[in-house]
């Protein structure tokens, strides 16, 4: 009831403000994403790619200091094909099962399944193991690794003998 006249008095009309507190934080949000979609990025970078790898011909004296020593890659051939086998560093490189194999024909110790040095060419300058004198079995055995190391690593090149008229000139 109104003081005067006995009526009732009118409604005000409420103040709405858009500056609640609950709207300063949308706002200020709002504001700060913004931000982030238009500053600038520092631009992209990809991881670095590993050095390319040449096809190359080697002989065994050139194969042979690719034996995973000095941050070398490993390498090691099976039938004339030199493979790089330097993502099996820990059973190829130093210190591994098979580092006797690395940087060498390892072709003769695979067919015999012994991974003894006896097994490896000494004379590095003589003629390529021609592997003539393998039975079967010993000839499956390597047809087995050659076929594995084609699934998994790279042929980088291949061996030939010394004074074989692609042998790379020393």
């Amino acid at each position: 009831m109104s003081a005067a006249d006995g009526t009732a008095p009118a409604p005000q009309a409420e103040v709405l403000s858009i500056a609640t507190p609950i709207n300063l934080i949308l706002f200020s949000a709002f504001t700060f994403l913004v931000y982030l979609q238009l500053r600038s990025k520092p631009p992209a970078t990809l991881p670095k790619a590993p050095p390319a790898v040449v096809f190359r011909t080697f002989t065994p004296k050139t194969l042979l200091p690719f034996n995973g020593e000095n941050n070398q890659p490993v390498y090691l051939a099976v039938r004339g094909r030199v493979f790089d086998v330097s993502p099996g560093r820990n059973f190829y490189g130093p210190g591994g099962p098979y580092e006797n194999f690395a940087g060498r024909d390892a072709s003769r110790g695979l067919a015999h399944q012994s991974f003894d040095r006896e097994m490896l060419t000494e004379d590095l300058s003589g003629p390529l193991d021609d592997l003539k004198d393998l039975d079967a079995d010993q000839l499956e055995n390597l047809q087995g690794w050659e076929e594995r190391f084609l699934e998994k690593y790279l042929v980088v090149g291949r061996l030939v003998a010394e004074g074989d008229p692609e042998a790379p000139k020393s």
